[in-house]
């Protein structure tokens, strides 16, 4: 990271904040209105994260460890909505994993995915995705949730707020609100990056605007009204770099990484051992660790 950075001060359009990292010419403050990272100035539009083209993410990593997480993640609205409580709304679907997995344990589910070939795809698997950006238009017809998800998108959206207060009029009364989105600026980034002198590699402004931690996401989750009522993370890849699998300059110990943590949760879930994984990421997610924060939030 540049240290000097962090020594001016950026004021732009209402954003003021100092200055925390610079890459490919474009800022990224602090930002004091806001309450996290971002980069300035802000595009009009959503960042594209994800590419038109490529494979589902099922079929570019194991299906039975990505369904770990969307069972974990099914368990828990379960277990705090109760029974009779399961209308869920996927902002970002993608392919529609998700959708598909949930509508298997009885969800009645919808997505919203801004990807024409995604949204196609997903509807192929059996799922329903309306094809679009989720603005004040779109959520006006789209009736209200017991449970809102939102996986990889407040990092790519110019204006996260504005999206979070849409997504807060759909939910009913004390409905759940699951948050993903990178842990950027950790400690395990930051020390990796300095053992081994690399570049902020987790700065990405052509793809990712926001830059949040479980403290800033945490923040603006209650100062919107969102009860906090449990964080997780997944494994944190810069354990590898730490431990001197620099799968950054080398792409073929970046796959082997991918595969050791992937291992790492099927071996315990093999042995039965599913709530010491995941104990062992809520305890991260308390010291503030892990790849992503996963906030999971109760409407008021």
């Amino acid at each position: 990271m540049d240290v000097s950075a962090a020594e001016t001060v950026i004021a732009w359009q209402g954003h003021e904040g100092p200055r925390v990292a610079r890459a490919r010419g474009t800022d990224i403050i602090a930002c004091e209105t806001c309450g996290f990272r971002h980069v300035v100035p802000l595009p009009e539009g959503p960042a594209r994260a994800v590419p038109e083209s490529g494979e589902p993410a099922e079929a570019a990593a194991s299906r039975e460890w990505a369904e770990l997480a969307l069972a974990d993640r099914l368990e828990a609205f379960a277990r705090s909505l109760g029974p009779g409580r399961r209308r869920l709304l996927d902002i970002g679907a993608g392919h529609g994993e998700f959708l598909k997995y949930a509508k298997g344990l009885g969800w009645n589910g919808l997505g919203i995915e801004p990807s024409r070939q995604a949204a196609a795809q997903a509807r192929a698997a059996g799922v329903e995705v309306l094809e679009g950006g989720f603005d004040a238009r779109m959520s006006a017809g789209l009736g209200h949730f017991d449970v809102v998800n939102l996986t990889a998108v407040l990092a790519s959206v110019p204006n996260p707020i504005e999206m979070l207060v849409l997504v807060r009029g759909l939910l009913e009364p004390r409905g759940m609100l699951c948050v993903s989105v990178p842990n950027d600026f950790s400690a395990f980034q930051i020390a990796a990056a300095q053992a081994l002198r690399l570049a902020d590699w987790w700065i990405a402004p052509s793809g990712r605007l926001n830059y949040f931690d479980f403290e800033s996401l945490s923040a603006l989750l209650e100062r919107l009204g969102f009860d906090i009522a449990a964080r997780t993370t997944s494994f944190p890849t810069e354990a590898f770099l730490l431990m001197g699998e620099d799968g950054l300059r080398d792409p073929k110990r970046g796959h082997e990484a991918e595969a050791k943590r992937q291992r790492f949760d099927l071996a315990l879930e093999h042995a039965g051992f599913r709530e010491t994984r995941r104990c062992f990421y809520r305890a991260l997610a308390q010291a503030g660790l892990g790849r992503d924060v996963i906030l999971f939030a109760r409407a008021p």
